[in-house]
């Protein structure tokens, strides 16, 4: 991701060229792929911090930066290297904050679980992940939907013995 792609302004980030193996930019999988999300506020004002974060890393890397334009980047601005990050970053993050090393992949499960948890309509969390058809994103999810199911036929109870 760029940082053209994230208008600040409008609180939205534009998915547009997934980065691929070997640090190239590629076309989404499929057509929904290409897509707007609409982003909390608590997203928008953490990448406002870490963008004001990235002049200070390129001094200190002096000649040695490349102006990529990416979001996030490794200590000389290219992007960053998956397995770097899952081992050098998200897995020291994630035993610092007493969390289970989960795939970083599963950050995008949890916030579908969390989503569909708080009764978001499937068709917006389809969207927002990028699945072409609903039929994905409810094969997914379908996890959680036992427990959703028991609280539909309460709140159906509740509504009829009114």
């Amino acid at each position: 991701m760029h940082w053209r792609d994230v208008p600040f302004n409008q609180g939205v980030l534009q998915v547009r060229y997934p980065l691929q193996q070997g640090g190239v930019l590629g076309e989404p999988k499929t057509a929904k792929g290409r897509r707007q999300i609409d982003l909390p506020l608590l997203s928008v004002e953490a990448l406002q911090r870490h963008r004001s974060q990235q002049p200070k890393d390129r001094m200190e890397a002096g000649v040695s930066w490349v102006d990529s334009d990416f979001v996030f980047t490794n200590a000389v601005g290219k992007y960053i290297d998956p397995d770097n990050l899952r081992h050098r970053s998200f897995g020291p993050l994630l035993r610092r904050a007493g969390l289970p090393q989960i795939r970083f992949n599963d950050l995008r499960h949890t916030a579908a679980t969390l989503l569909i948890r708080l009764d978001t309509k499937p068709k917006i969390v389809q969207e927002l992940l990028g699945h072409s058809q609903i039929g994905v994103t409810m094969d997914v999810y379908s996890h959680i939907l036992p427990t959703m199911q028991r609280e539909a036929m309460n709140n159906l109870d509740k509504l009829l013995r009114a």
